[in-house]
């Protein structure tokens, strides 16, 4: 029997997602398949329901359904609870699991692939949406000295600071504008962008120029798609070290493989797939 797996969110279409899962999947010479499960918000608790069958490995989730996911499982791990989202599930004999593998997916980017110990770091983080809480989790708990988040209601900020509460010394939020994000990008280590802008269909760009990016700061955008976003190009002018979001996708990913097989993500094979069909994407 085929086993499954696939993609919850909506829309899914423009993910790699599942090339890199399918590419892992090949290469364990698994009878399974990985599928696009686009799905609409009133159709989620069937969804959900659905992989508690028994060919059904279990589900990356993605937007806008980090949350809703969580009315309908049956177990949750620490940083689910911490986060108030999960972003895979696992079908335990028909047990739902959920996990949260952002956490962990972000902070392996940056110090497998940018090299970098966040310890004593300053860190500038753009944005106060879905990804920032797991975001802010993960940098708290690799020991930085300071966070300043930025974000268009700085009330949001403010409120997503607080996860890092009690495990990081200096807290603040800006508005996400020019003059403040420039002020606050000054005396960073690492600006990360957690928002969309940028991203492929959504245009636009962070309130960040080349000026105003030290030479000395690593610059992470946990968009993907495309390769170069806006911000990207604009730190490489200030001479910044640059890291793209598609790191932190396939270490996201290869966490949720090895929690429905049991076996050893083969992360190079699965950073190839990925790079391959966003490069097929991106010509089209």
């Amino acid at each position: 029997m085929t086993k499954l797996a696939g993609l919850i969110g909506f829309p899914v279409a423009h993910s790699v997602s599942p090339a890199l899962q399918q590419a892992a999947f090949d290469y364990h010479g698994l009878d399974a398949r990985y599928e696009y499960w686009e799905t609409q918000p009133e159709d989620l608790a069937n969804r959900i329901a659905s992989i508690r069958d028994s060919e059904v490995m279990g589900a990356q989730v993605t937007v806008p359904h980090k949350q809703a996911t969580l009315e309908f499982v049956d177990t949750i791990t620490d940083d689910v609870r911490a986060l108030g989202a999960c972003n895979v599930l696992a079908n335990e004999g028909g047990t739902l699991a959920a996990f949260n593998t952002d956490v962990t997916g972000f902070v392996r980017a940056l110090k497998e692939d940018a090299g970098t110990d966040l310890k004593g770091k300053r860190v500038l983080l753009l944005g106060a949406g879905g990804a920032a809480r797991a975001i802010v989790l993960g940098l708290a708990r690799e020991g930085i000295a300071s966070l300043v988040i930025a974000n268009r209601t700085v009330a949001k900020a403010i409120e997503v600071g607080g996860v890092a509460s009690g495990l990081v010394a200096e807290i603040g939020a800006v508005p996400f504008e020019g003059k403040a994000v420039a002020e606050a990008a000054a005396g960073a280590d690492l600006i990360v962008n957690s928002t969309t802008l940028g991203m492929s269909g959504v245009g636009g760009s962070v309130p960040l120029i080349a000026a105003a990016i030290p030479s000395t700061a690593l610059v992470y955008d946990i968009v993907y798609n495309p390769p170069d976003t806006p911000l990207l190009m604009e730190a490489k002018k200030a001479g910044a070290q640059t890291l793209g979001g598609l790191a932190m996708l396939v270490y996201v990913g290869a966490e949720s493989f090895e929690q429905w097989t049991g076996l050893k993500a083969p992360v190079a094979v699965m950073m190839a797939a990925a790079q391959k069909a966003l490069a097929a994407k991106t010509r089209h």
